[in-house]
């Protein structure tokens, strides 16, 4: 999973970066101080892991990553070639999701490029920016299209397919606000469109507001819910104390703070949710490991998560869920009381699965 991280300049958007990749990338107070994405990988800290190792007695514990991409600031007219714009929106057709970094905190010690904190307009800004972009490519494509038309009749559902987002776009609309069918989804594939790409919006508040939020914050998740698309609070203030601390200390500060977990672990179970991505478990005595795979997928899927050759000669999965498998306490045990179930290529994997393939090539 890659997540690139936007928003206007000097939103909080490197600083929150630093704090959840512990990177060091530049976090200066002017706009542009970000000119090539800074990228860097963070471990899905699942404690899940942590108590499998201890049964199995594992040497290693391997955590699921996610990386992350800070994409440098985004100003109005990006999309024309503004503040280096069109190098930094060829940067977010890359990623998988969009984290949109919204300032909604009042620091007269930080500037702010339209000389006021107004998160929506911010993110009308950006998004904005995004679909001028994505008209662009577009209209390049209908144009092609009715021009390769004359001699290919085949290509009448992609120019009403194209037809139909330029007029959603025009309409200041997201591609994602539509809904496609299985057929057109395919077409869309090699688009590449940042509209279609779904957002988490990162409200960044001051460390008074981490618990209670305020006006703007309540501002951002009522334009959000619009689109469906998610909201956290984050503190990048706070995020950037806990990325110094080891577990023993952050899990005090955040008790101290009144949270019940990170900026970084909401951002994370965000994610997922977003993408539709959940986790399935291995276990032994050489590691214990997190394999992300898409929700849905059948166990066949999964296996070729871990080799393609596991995939292609998959027989049966023994699984059991990790809740199960903690309670029984070690897999011998678990297998006495026949908690262990052999599934075959239909079935369809569940978040937490213990699994082990059996496969022949």
């Amino acid at each position: 999973m890659k997540l690139g991280i936007i928003g206007l300049p000097n939103v909080g958007k490197s600083t929150l970066f630093n704090a959840i990749t512990q990177a060091g990338a530049e976090a200066a107070n002017y706009p542009f101080a970000t000119i090539k994405p800074n990228v860097g990988m963070v471990e899905v800290k699942d404690r899940r892991l942590d108590k499998l190792s201890v049964i199995s007695q594992s040497k290693k514990i391997i955590y699921a990553t996610i990386e992350f991409a800070d994409i440098a600031g985004l100003v109005k007219g990006a999309s024309k070639g503004e503040g280096l714009g069109n190098q930094f929106l060829s940067h977010i057709r890359e990623v998988d999701a969009l984290v949109h970094v919204v300032r909604c905190f009042d620091d007269e010690n930080i500037i702010h490029v339209e000389g006021s904190v107004d998160p929506i307009r911010d993110i009308e800004t950006i998004n904005l920016e995004l679909i001028f972009s994505d008209l662009e490519i577009l209209e390049k494509r209908l144009e092609r299209v009715n021009k390769q038309l004359k001699g290919d009749k085949s290509l009448q559902p992609e120019k009403e397919l194209i037809e139909k987002m330029i007029a959603t776009l025009e309409a200041e609309k997201p591609a994602r606000s539509l809904d496609y069918s299985e057929e057109e989804l395919k077409m869309l594939s090699s688009f590449s469109l940042l509209t279609m790409k779904p957002v988490i919006y990162a409200a960044n508040v001051s460390e008074d507001d981490i618990l209670t939020g305020n006006e703007n914050v309540d501002r951002v998740c009522e334009f959000a819910a619009k689109d469906d698309d998610e909201t956290i609070v984050i503190s990048a203030a706070i995020e950037e104390e806990i990325a110094a601390l080891d577990d023993d200390d952050k899990a005090e500060y955040l008790e101290a703070m009144g949270l019940e977990d990170s900026g970084l672990d909401r951002l994370v179970k965000a994610s997922y949710s977003l993408l539709g991505l959940i986790s399935f478990l291995t276990t032994g005595e050489v590691e214990t490991r997190a394999w992300t795979i898409r929700k849905g997928a059948k166990a066949p899927e999964a296996a070729g998560k871990i080799h393609t050759d596991i995939e292609r000669g998959f027989i049966k999965a023994d699984t059991i869920a990790y809740d199960k498998l903690v309670e029984a306490g070690s897999i011998p045990h678990a297998r006495e009381k026949g908690w262990i179930r052999s599934e075959g290529k239909d079935y369809v994997m569940v978040d937490g699965d213990v699994v082990n393939f059996k496969f022949n090539v």
